[in-house]
């Protein structure tokens, strides 16, 4: 990408911004970390992070008008965690209608689910693999790469939208896509080089 785009992170009450704002900046990007309508539309590309509840989060955005803006946007778009589930039609957290980007539930992981040899514990913490990669959000990206999860929401698979999935008790999706909208379960912000290369992949897009 040119060192001219313009990079802004969504301000909103549920975000890990700093950890996504150093990771920009560790490929030579100073994002603009703004909720401000004009500089978000302007953008060249966008970023949506987010640590937190559905439900307070969903509230916050409505109260501002983000969440008519963000469905109206043209530009590569990247939701991170709870920014990509906010981007499907529902979510079992707090009973929440979202933005329905996508045409997807988000369901609770089941504790009664097995893992291995294991029952599942909630939430899914730690790194685990991403595999059946299918977008240029992925280039240079092997299969199985490991990437770093903490969630205890999962969206749904769908052939239409999912770019690539995990395994934790069932098969989720842990990115999604459809036009100008991207989304990834886990934080490539501190998923190593993997996840390096994939915010890369997204500013280059």
């Amino acid at each position: 990408m040119s060192k001219n785009e313009k990079v802004v992170i969504i301000k909103y009450n549920a975000g890990n911004i700093r950890s996504v704002s150093f990771a920009l900046e560790r490929l030579g990007i100073t994002p603009v970390i703004t909720d401000d309508h004009e500089l978000i539309r302007n953008a060249d590309k966008v970023i949506f992070p987010g640590v937190g509840a559905a439900g307070s989060a969903m509230a916050y955005l409505k109260e501002r008008g983000l969440d008519t803006l963000i469905t109206s946007l043209k530009q590569p778009f990247l939701g991170i965690c709870l920014g990509m589930q906010l981007m499907c039609k529902y979510s079992e957290e707090n009973d929440t209608k979202c933005l329905g980007i996508f045409d997807l539930n988000v369901r609770l992981f089941n504790k009664d689910w097995r893992y291995g040899n294991s029952y599942l514990k909630v939430p899914h913490m730690g790194w685990n693999t991403i595999d059946h990669l299918k977008s240029p959000l992925f280039k240079n990206v092997p299969e199985n790469s490991y990437c770093y999860f903490v969630h205890s929401f999962f969206a749904e698979l769908n052939t239409d939208t999912s770019i690539a999935q995990t395994s934790y008790g069932v098969e989720y999706a842990s990115a999604l896509h459809k036009d100008n909208f991207y989304g990834v379960q886990f934080h490539p912000e501190k998923s190593a080089e993997a996840g390096a290369i994939i915010l890369k992949n997204f500013l280059d897009l």
